[in-house]
């Protein structure tokens, strides 16, 4: 345990010291390679990166990454925004809802957190600014909806943690369907709780046809296309996840050229971009998948597992204990970095106490959801705070992403209280 606790401590110093987390996990991975473990690191690192980098799954995350570019500069999302608005103009908060459930839909395509949060918001802030919304509600409902990118599937979170603890991928993409579409609820409860008893808003909505509702429905069309060619093809046993992210390349090339958006420009920007993301994710893997090297050659794992079995932990304790540990965590680390060096130690132990490893993908997933809307590194925070006007302050950011925070805690309970919210689809779709 001594060993572990120093771990934590370096890994946390060098963050400190502002490197990139890719950068710290291989300092500290060599370091301790060269201390306990007398260079073992040093003469496998070629085939620990070819070995664990040589996997088909993988080839999913550069393939779901281009994905969200493309639809995101083929035109797809402000046509989604305009008709969900229509819809939800008339409920209490407004299109603040708006922003929730754009956010869904748009995550049923990228696959990525930050890409949904950019997207959205880059079309909401000047609207909802404009209408006179309260910006602590606009900048909190956009952070914490943005997050739905790494647990409605694809997600690229779930295609990391199916590679790490060796679970199908398509498997996880189920089990997260019904989570997904109830955490959106519960944020869009949470609007109408807001602007009914904290922040009623002041602005006045407008009525539209239901004729005209149905004709910009058809908006919405395209991007439910791509979903079902995506996991249409995934859920049908036509493509895995890697094809199947190939497959949604296609539809959404043929979108953007429809809407007059498709270009060589276009195609270079979205390219740079999948590039540094992908380089960026597939950097922090193979650090980590070093440095769980390490940590496996000491036998932290079995040392954890020992420790907390001898605490006399029940199931629930060791569970909650998880979530304040991820929660502390996520105030430091990225969730790719957070997943990638945790999963390999947390869960052999939770397996043991009895957890499906299925139900704690999900599980798992949803607390970095909560590490993207927690200060520090919170990264949806400082994506929506680049896009919000220059006059307004980070603390509306932090201010309006609370109550959100205490909508995730409530459903992080119902999940595990309730597991068969997350387990009873993949079992029967099985069957």
């Amino acid at each position: 345990m001594t060993v572990a606790l120093m771990f934590v401590g370096g890994l946390l110093a060098l963050l400190m010291l502002g490197l990139h987390v890719a950068t710290a996990l291989i300092l500290l991975a060599f370091g301790a390679d060269l201390i306990l473990s007398n260079g073992l690191l040093s003469a496998s690192l070629g085939s620990i990166a070819w070995d664990k980098m040589n996997s088909f799954t993988l080839v999913a995350i550069p393939l779901f990454v281009m994905l969200g570019e493309i639809l995101i500069r083929g035109g797809v999302a402000d046509k989604l925004y305009s008709a969900l608005s229509v819809w939800m103009n008339r409920l209490p908060g407004g299109l603040l809802h708006t922003n929730i459930y754009a956010s869904t839909v748009f995550a049923a395509t990228s696959g990525s957190s930050v890409a949904t949060a950019a997207t959205i918001g880059t079309i909401a802030i000047p609207e909802l600014e404009a209408r006179g919304y309260n910006r602590r509600l606009i900048y909190g409902s956009l952070a914490s909806g943005g997050t739905l990118g790494v647990l409605i599937p694809p997600s690229i979170l779930m295609i990391v943690y199916g590679t790490l603890a060796e679970l199908s991928v398509s498997k996880l993409f189920i089990a997260a369907i019904i989570p997904g579409l109830l955490l959106a609820g519960m944020m869009s409860l949470t609007i109408v709780i807001v602007s009914v008893f904290i922040a009623p808003p002041t602005i006045a909505t407008e009525r539209v046809p239901l004729a005209q509702k149905l004709r910009m429905l058809w908006q919405v069309a395209p991007i439910f296309l791509v979903f079902l060619v995506v996991m249409g093809s995934i859920y049908g046993g036509l493509a895995t996840p890697t094809e199947a992210a190939a497959l949604g390349i296609v539809a959404a090339l043929m979108l953007a050229a429809c809407n007059g958006k498709l270009s060589v420009a276009m195609l270079h920007k979205a390219f740079a971009a999948a590039f540094r993301t992908t380089s960026m994710i597939m950097l922090i893997i193979v650090s980590a998948f070093c440095l769980n090297f390490i940590i496996s050659l000491l036998g932290l794992p079995q040392d954890a597992s020992r420790a907390i079995t001898q605490a006399g932990l029940g199931p629930y304790a060791l569970i909650w204990l998880l979530v304040l540990f991820y929660v502390i965590l996520g105030c430091f680390l990225e969730a790719v970095a957070m997943m990638v060096t945790t999963v390999g130690i947390v869960v052999p132990i939770v397996i043991a106490a009895g957890f499906d490893p299925l139900w704690f993908g999900v599980f798992l997933t949803i607390l970095m959801e909560l590490s993207l809307i927690t200060p520090p590194v919170g990264l949806n925070l400082y994506v929506i705070q680049n896009l919000r006007p220059k006059d307004s302050n980070i603390n509306d950011v932090f201010i309006g992403i609370a109550p959100f925070v205490v909508a995730f805690l409530a459903f992080i309970a119902v999940i595990v209280y309730v597991p068969e919210l997350v387990l009873w689809l993949p079992r029967n779709m099985s069957n």
